[in-house]
């Protein structure tokens, strides 16, 4: 599980970064990435029903992505709050192709040190 420390928890920090964020695009994912003035990078996952009528699904596709970031966080740079939202129709068919999905996202929007 994602340390406390590396979670965005409150709805005026998810408003936040979609107000203010920038937003980046691969696959079935966008992120919206935005500054704070925290020694910790922080992280929100938004699956919605349209990707899922069932919770099970939407649990395992936050899990999945929360699992890939937690691998990642060593090499984040620290200072950055992520929204990480899943769209419609989305579609991985094994663990790999979303951690690079994930990877190559992170990469695009300048995430890494």
């Amino acid at each position: 599980m994602l340390p406390e420390k590396n979670r965005l928890k409150k709805k005026k920090d998810f408003e936040r970064v979609f107000k203010k964020g920038k937003g980046f695009e691969k696959g079935f994912l966008y992120s919206k990435t935005a500054k704070n003035n925290l020694k910790e990078s922080r992280f929100g996952f938004v699956v919605s029903k349209k990707v899922s009528l069932k919770a099970v699904v939407r649990n395992k596709i936050k899990r999945q992505l929360r699992e890939i970031v937690k691998k990642k966080l060593s090499e984040i740079k620290p200072g950055i709050d992520e929204v990480i939202i899943v769209k419609p129709g989305f579609k991985v068919s094994n663990f790999q192709e979303l951690e690079r999905i994930v990877n190559d996202l992170f990469r695009k929007a300048g995430l890494y040190l």
